[in-house]
């Protein structure tokens, strides 16, 4: 710290740069959605500031609380099936064989360099009706001879409903949960679990007891990055989901672009920011108390 107080053109020739990019292209159009908000439409393209409360009011709608309450349990139900799915695959990754990481590693990294876009027209091709799926089903379901006793084999709807979207959402997001709970995992003292098993606890115990306490900073975090962005999806649901799955992500692309509503857009956008805001200082607060009581 006395470093840059000796030397402060060199903190600046770092910090401003960084801070105009925040600040242009971050904070400034976040200011103009927030004040967007609270004005009415006067026309096609003309929006006028009122400080109206009556787009927040109208979110409060029973269609609308409908759609938000369906996105925060899907959102729920893909963070929990990432955390599920993830954890044994970081804890598997973080116990492998050093040679052996990098590749692991680079498996779950890999997603991350072919378009998310592509990713989910590829889903389609796994769940439509004559997709890959049904394929593997129909084969399996013809090799048994279920077709000389139960008839033909009636493809399963997997496409254009609330399977599709979790399906889709919870192969998006995967290594955001894989890639902190590895983390996490990996810093692990291993003394620990050798130590728990050797006073007799057993593996679920030792696990329950030791192990998830003790990455639990990897957990929260892997769920706060699955949660937030699943809450706020539109692309995937849209593919995948058609009329049948839409999610509150849906509605606010659908007034920015159809619906031309912008205000309305934006109130939308805010509360989900609002709720979100909320739900990180509410686990900030629970861990400064949990932290202050271990004290």
């Amino acid at each position: 710290m006395e470093s840059w107080r000796k030397h402060p053109l060199v903190f600046w020739v770092f910090a401003l740069p960084g801070t105009f990019w925040l600040f242009v292209f971050f904070l400034a159009p976040l200011g103009f959605i927030w004040l967007m908000s609270f004005g009415e439409k006067r026309g096609i393209v003309d929006i006028e500031i009122t400080w109206t409360l009556a787009n927040y009011l109208r979110a409060f709608e029973p269609v609308y609380l409908g759609i938000i309450w369906k996105s925060v349990w899907i959102s729920i139900l893909v963070t929990l099936l990432c955390l599920v799915i993830a954890y044994p695959v970081a804890f598997a990754i973080a116990f492998a064989k050093p040679k052996w990481k990098p590749w692991l590693l680079l498996g779950v990294i890999l997603p991350f360099w072919v378009n998310m876009l592509i990713r989910t027209y590829a889903l389609i091709a796994v769940f439509r009706t004559r997709g890959y799926v049904n394929f593997a089903l129909e084969w399996i379901y013809n090799a048994l001879w279920l077709d000389h006793l139960f008839g033909p084999f009636q493809p399963l709807t997997l496409l254009y409903n609330n399977f599709a979207v979790v399906a889709g959402i919870t192969y998006v997001f995967m290594p955001f949960m894989v890639l902190p709970l590895y983390a996490s995992i990996e810093k692990l003292d291993r003394s620990y679990l050798e130590a728990s098993l050797d006073l007799g606890a057993s593996q679920f115990r030792t696990f329950w007891k030791v192990t998830l306490p003790l990455t639990m900073p990897g957990v929260v975090s892997g769920v706060i990055l699955v949660f937030i962005p699943a809450l706020g999806s539109f692309l995937i649901p849209d593919l995948l989901g058609g009329t049948n799955a839409q999610m509150i992500g849906n509605v606010i692309a659908r007034q920015f672009k159809s619906a031309n509503d912008w205000p309305f857009g934006a109130a939308l956008s805010f509360l989900l920011m609002y709720a979100t805001f909320g739900a990180l200082a509410l686990r900030s607060l629970m861990a400064g108390r949990k932290s202050g009581m271990e004290v």
